[in-house]
């Protein structure tokens, strides 16, 4: 499904001329965090939030309170995943939707895009998840997808799950195989495992040793 399939159109901005009740009323019946609004001519202003609409005297225009709009946005042909980020960047569960020539044509819900976004291979299909860690410096995406693909693995999807001025983490889903090859090549090339979703052999083994010398020394 293309993500502009997604764009939906059933409540339409408010003009700056309506009254702040208006806008009342409408977080009164719906669970938007925003709620578009746009000037006399039809343009798209910003957003009023939730929280700012019930401080705002409910007689006066929306107008008298512009300064107060939350003015994001993205366009038709914004991919996805950066749909995904205005969504956390802006706190809000409603995201409206421009074209090049600043037209709009409505919005996406949050709920919408997180489901696409889990229609993707990287949660859909069957696999291990494996999180590896390296200095920021030392790893590169190309030498992951090596390893995992060596060992006759299908790199389903990768992302940076943490990062820091030393350290960068990277969550893989990785399919056709078990992690404990995988793991072991990982290691070979001097990344830290942080936690893989199959039994780990490796970490299993040193259970094992470290119990039968115990007792061994126990004896």
């Amino acid at each position: 499904m293309k993500l502009s399939e997604l764009i939906i159109n059933d409540i339409k901005p408010l003009d700056n001329s309506s009254n702040i009740s208006d806008l009342q009323q409408l977080f009164n019946q719906l669970t938007f965090s925003h709620i578009p609004v746009k000037n006399d001519n039809g343009a798209y202003l910003g957003c009023f939030s939730e929280a700012d609409a019930h401080c705002f005297d409910s007689n006066k225009p929306i107008g008298e309170y512009i300064h107060a709009l939350e003015v994001f946005f993205v366009r038709d042909s914004t991919l996805w995943l950066d749909v995904l980020e205005a969504f956390a960047i802006n706190s809000t569960n409603i995201m409206p939707v421009l074209n090049v020539k600043n037209e709009y044509l409505g919005y996406y819900e949050l709920n919408d895009v997180i489901s696409l976004f889990s229609e993707s291979p990287f949660f859909s299909e069957a696999g291990g998840i494996l999180v590896v860690e390296k200095g920021i410096n030392d790893y590169s995406f190309s030498e992951i997808s090596q390893i995992v693909e060596s060992n006759d693995g299908k790199l389903l999807g990768a992302f940076i799950s943490k990062m820091n001025t030393d350290l960068v983490q990277v969550t893989l889903k990785i399919g056709n195989t078990g992690l404990n090859e995988v793991i072991q090549t990982f290691r070979r090339y001097s990344y830290n495992i942080i936690s893989g979703h199959e039994e780990d052999g490796y970490i299993e083994s040193l259970k094992e040793r470290s119990d039968y010398l115990k007792k061994y020394l126990n004896m």
